[in-house]
This record gives structure tokens, sequence and C-alpha cells, in this order.
């Protein structure tokens, strides 16, 4: 028999959500609380393989006591503390970062946007034509992945996933300041001139499909590519004995692309080239 260390046991916390009382493990955030309790707070650059880096700032939430509203994916709950996260003033916040994002970027597919945006009746038309976008072709230099900035909101999880959080390979990173600050690989040359190894866990925690797999960028170009009749199916990759859990998303039969399960004890969603991307052999007919 193995023994499997569990560690010891957290302390429970207690505070106040929206007027209720709560109790989350200690270390929790004010978005795992409010997830626990089936409030649904909405967040772009939260992930949950990753630390978070308070970028997008659409979780905001108002604490008793403070002077600025708090990003909920970061704030740790502390006892006795008093967490609004439904005042005018957190809705406003929110409003107004979903209408500066979505006049500047293009949303179209970031899961769960447009429901934050009618619910909070955003409105980024009222910046007019001439809001600042960057208005750049999608880059396809190479055969697995494509990178369509005029979609990334800058979160840097993918800079995170490829440096010191989980790949260590560094290939990404952010280049400019301000306005011109926009993700790029070394000296801004082509992906298949960078150190980039091909893991695709950059693709894994991209929350707006501003970096997305080959066949779905093909497909979704061609009118093809339809989520809801998909499957999906958990596997075991079979290319090594790691052990890595791969899901299968099947449409019409075919592979069109490899995800990992984020709770796996394995991979924590991250996998290497070949179970990412070494699927074609599956569906070989020739």
């Amino acid at each position: 028999m193995t023994a499997i260390p569990l560690g010891s046991p957290r302390r429970l916390i207690e505070f106040t959500l929206d007027g209720q009382e709560a109790r989350v493990p200690e270390g929790s955030t004010i978005l795992d609380a409010c997830r626990a309790a089936g409030k649904d707070i909405p967040t772009l650059c939260q992930g949950d393989t990753l630390t978070p880096k308070n970028a997008c700032r659409v979780c905001v939430v108002e604490v008793e006591g403070a002077r600025t509203l708090a990003p909920a994916c970061s704030r740790k709950a502390e006892p006795g503390m008093d967490v609004l996260t439904d005042t005018e003033r957190a809705r406003h916040s929110r409003k107004i970062v979903l209408e500066l994002l979505a006049s500047s970027v293009d949303l179209s597919t970031t899961p769960k946007v447009a429901e934050w945006i009618k619910e909070y009746e955003a409105k980024p038309d009222r910046f007019g034509p001439d809001a600042a976008r960057l208005n750049e072709e999608p880059k396809v230099d190479n055969d697995l992945y494509v990178r369509d900035y005029d979609k990334c909101i800058l979160c840097y999880k993918c800079v995170d996933a490829c440096g010191d959080q989980w790949q260590n390979t560094f290939a990404i990173s952010v280049a400019g300041r301000g306005f011109d600050a926009r993700i790029a690989v070394e000296h801004d040359a082509p992906l298949t001139d960078s150190a980039c190894v091909y893991c695709g866990n950059c693709i894994e925690v991209c929350p707006t499909g501003a970096l997305s797999f080959k066949s779905e960028f093909d497909m979704r170009a061609a009118g093809t590519w339809d989520e809801s009749a998909q499957t999906e199916t958990t596997t075991v990759c079979a290319y090594c004995g790691v052990g890595c859990n791969l899901t299968l998303h099947v449409q019409d039969n075919e592979i069109v692309k490899v995800t990992s399960p984020h709770d796996n004890p394995v991979t924590h969603g991250n996998l290497c080239i070949k179970g990412r991307f070494g699927y074609q052999h599956v569906q070989n007919r020739d």
C-alpha cells in the first residue's frame, strides 16, 4: 500500500458575503468563496492553474473599509471581513471594463462575455469607430496553432504558462509599453524561429481565443466549427508512461482539438507537443 500525504487540514475562515455568513478554508480567495456560494462573478484573467495577475479587473468586489475595489481573484478571505459583490459601484466598474475591452478587442470567441455585456448593460459602441484597435491579421506561421492578437486582452496567462509557472520555456513575453504593449516572442520573430516547443499550454489558458488550434481556426473560417455538435472524451495519452489525461474534442467523427483536465494531478491541464497535437494517426484513413 502506498501512503499518500494529505497535508495538515486548513482551518475555516468565517466572514460575511453579501449579508450571508460564509466559511471557506484558510488561504481561499473571495472568488473561491463566491463560487462556493454559487455566485457568478465574471473574470477573464483568473485561471485555476495559474497565480492571479489582477490584469482584467472584471471580478472586482467591494470590501467594507477598503478605499478601492478589490480583485476577488487574488484578495484572500479574512476573518470578519464584509464583502459585497453586487453593489452599484462594483457593477459600474465591471461595466466600464467590459466596455473598454469590447471596444478595443475582438471578444467574439470569448466565452460568456456576451452574457456579461448584456447583464451589466455595457455599451462598447459608445466609444465610436475610432476606438484604438490593433487591426492586425492573425499570425499563421505554423501548422499547429494560430496567434490572433486582435483578440488579446493582455491577461499575461500565456506568458505565465510558458514561463516559470509551468513550461519554463520563456518563449513568450510582453513587448512594448503602454498602448504599444503586446504579447510577442523574442525579437517579434516568427514562431518557428523562437524557443517555442509547441506544447500548446498557452492555448489551454488563453481566455479569449487569441491563441487557438489551427484546426479550430480553419473550421471557424470555413463556418463548420460547431461546439454544440462536439463530444468530449477523456482518455490517457498513449505516447509515454507519464499518464497524462487527454480530453478529445470530436466533431463529425474527427478529433478537432485536444485539451487536458485541469484537476488532473499529473498534468494540471498541461501537455507536451505529442499529447496536444499528435492525434492525426488515430484518424489516418489513407
